[in-house]
């Protein structure tokens, strides 16, 4: 990811503040306590001072040892005072800090899991993950350590400049003298340390997305394939190699703030014992109010370098607040209405009303950052579906078929509402989808993808992903109704068996078929199937056939056709040519015609090999569309 200026000199927005307050508003109760305890603590730190120049003034007046011990033990309850209120302090900043990543980290989770499929077709993994992990984090110490610093050293310096006036106005004058030397260079290199701080997350997101995507099984086998080894090192130091760089500049900026300030308290550590020491020796100051003016000075340039910093520091954290909210800003695009219904518990068919539908702008649905790049495309979707109407009555097998890219698959996802249409209506039963909740309508569907998608987990974990509750005997009596439950046994671990990153430990055949157990454990309704038999062999795709016959039996199906077979049994062939129904009927009726369909039959159905056809549905001769 090159440096892009826009990126590096993005603005905050407005408002942000108010955004970060209201995280914080659950733990006000903590954070005035923890407040308090800093304010405490600082007010030990500027007392010890005072006190050693008290020893220091009786030692010389050759005073009552005893008034000498007496302070040594104030002195000494001090530390453990101090040693207290760092310990507690310590557990306030865990217990709001780790309460404020709970919170972010759920929100965020939370609220991308109902983002629209294509945020997540457009986004890098990687700079996803980024952002709750690393830049969560980075919004945490706005409230630990960047809250505690900024509130120490803002009392600290407040009292010690006090008690070094009353001391001697004339020295801690002389003192502060040299601070502007130091404080104009800082406000400039605090600037630079911004700049520098939102390119590191840019850059840290996008080595993220790099390892995502090549550390899994696919894109591991991918690089093996074409034997890129060489090209992706390269490609991965580049990135490493920026970040490397901004690391050292972020270093040596941080040091040269570092190495002012220290010259500067340096100078003026000289110019206290110099003129100090001259009005001791004159009798103006006592010996114990030079040293409590030197120890002082230690504590007031101290809170003075890191309040120089501050800037850079809430910059940083806001920044990491604003690419937060930069997610949490992005429109769910599909959520229950208000009024919103279950829906009705014998609803099964599914019906398409003059239905349009074209997806969803770039700028509707992602970010620049979470793609690296420096700006979405401006492009305006075509439409993809244009005025689609049929019926599937309950009980009957729709198969669509049509070319790659004509609309089949769309029209399976605004079934569950993974889309909503643009215009049109999309019913199951007599409720338009849109005014039922997601929860009842999806618990009524069950769909078999061409490549389903197992978690990394046991057998027994994605299983009951469709239902939590089910007994071992409920699961092996859907493997079993599968095909698959013999296979299964044989495997050491039997249902405990970790399936691995999408299922790769499983052959494509025994991954549909445990994503068909699952399905008939679920139950549905409705049966949605995109080409899930399309990339497996014939002796696979007979298994995963007969697996699927008892899945279809009663149930309302949907089916985006791969193989004659399939078309045959169906109820009703809808023909999708660019985003239309330009042919509907039975099989025997669309090859009479001589149409578009006997034009795919001729090209795609009829040369492919012979398989078992799947049993109609169990209702028996179905009715002719």
């Amino acid at each position: 990811m090159r440096r892009d200026p826009e990126l590096s000199k993005q603005k905050l927005p407005r408002g942000i503040l108010r955004r970060v307050l209201s995280f914080a508003r659950p733990y006000k109760t903590d954070l005035a306590f923890f407040t308090v305890l800093i304010v405490l603590d600082a007010l030990v730190g500027v007392a010890t001072p005072v006190l050693a120049g008290r020893v220091i003034n009786e030692i010389s007046a050759h005073g009552r040892a005893s008034t000498v011990v007496w302070i040594a033990l104030v002195i000494a309850v001090l530390a453990v005072v101090d040693a207290a209120f760092s310990y507690v302090q310590r557990w306030y900043s865990a217990r709001i800090g780790e309460g404020l990543i709970y919170d972010l980290r759920s929100t965020v989770f939370a609220h991308v899991q109902r983002l629209p499929l294509a945020f997540f077709t457009r986004t890098q993994t990687g700079a996803l993950v980024s952002r709750l992990n690393s830049d969560v984090l980075g919004a945490q110490q706005a409230f630990t350590s960047t809250l505690s610093g900024v509130v120490s050293n803002a009392v600290s310096l407040v009292f010690t400049a006090a008690v070094m006036f009353t001391l001697s106005w004339q020295i801690t004058a002389l003192a502060l003298v040299l601070l502007p030397v130091f404080v104009f260079p800082a406000k400039r290199v605090g600037k630079q340390l911004q700049a520098i701080t939102r390119e590191s997350y840019g850059l840290n997101a996008s080595m993220n997305a790099t390892m995502t995507e090549r550390f899994n099984v696919a894109g591991a086998l991918l690089v093996k394939l074409f034997g890129n080894f060489d090209a992706e090192a390269a490609s991965f130091s580049g990135r490493a190699a920026r970040v490397r760089d901004i690391g050292v500049r972020s270093a040596l900026y941080a040091r040269a703030l570092f190495v002012a300030l220290t010259l500067v308290a340096n100078l003026a550590q000289a110019l206290v014992y110099g003129l100090g020491g001259y009005y001791a020796i004159t009798g103006k100051l006592s010996t114990g109010t030079v040293v409590t003016l030197a120890l002082l000075l230690s504590r007031l340039y101290g809170p003075l370098m890191a309040l120089s910093n501050v800037r850079v520091d809430i910059m940083s954290a806001l920044v990491s607040f604003d690419r937060v909210f930069e997610v949490l800003d992005l429109r769910p695009m599909i959520d229950d209405a208000p009024d919103a219904a279950e829906l009705a518990e014998q609803a099964a068919s599914i019906h398409f009303e003059d239905v349009w539908f074209s997806y969803p702008a770039a700028d509707e649905v992602s970010l620049a950052s979470l793609e690296d790049v420096a700006q979405l495309d401006r492009l305006v979707p075509a439409d993809v579906l244009r005025g689609v109407s049929f019926t599937a009555e309950p009980g009957q097998m729709v198969a669509l078929v049509g070319a790659s890219g004509a609309g089949k698959t769309t029209i399976s996802q605004l079934v569950p509402r993974i889309y909503d249409v643009r215009s049109g209506v999309v019913r199951v039963g007599d409720q338009d989808v849109r005014d039922v909740r997601q929860d009842s309508l999806r618990a009524a569907i069950g769909v078999v993808s061409q490549d389903a998608h197992l978690f990394h987990d046991s057998i027994a974990a994605n299983l009951r992903y469709a239902r939590p509750q089910a007994t071992d005997e409920q699961l092996w009596s859907a493997l079993a109704a599968a095909n698959i439950a013999e296979t299964v046994r044989s495997l050491p671990e039997g249902l405990d068996t970790v399936v691995g990153d999408r299922g790769y430990r499983l052959s494509g055949g025994e991954k549909q078929r445990i994503a068909i157990a699952r399905l008939l454990l679920k139950a549905p309704r409705i049966v949605i199937l995109d080409e899930a038999t399309a990339h497996l062999d014939s002796e696979s795709e007979r298994a995963v056939q007969d697996a699927l016959s008892l899945a279809l039996q009663g149930r309302t199906s949907l089916v985006i056709a791969h193989r004659l077979s399939t078309i045959r049994a169906a109820d009703q062939v809808l023909v999708i040519d660019q985003g239309r129904i330009a042919e509907r009927g039975t099989h025997a009726e669309l090859l009479a015609a001589g149409g578009l369909y006997t034009e795919l039959y001729r090209t795609q159905f009829a040369a492919a090999p012979p398989v078992d056809d799947i049993v109609s549905p169990a209702s028996g001769a179905a009715s002719r569309a």
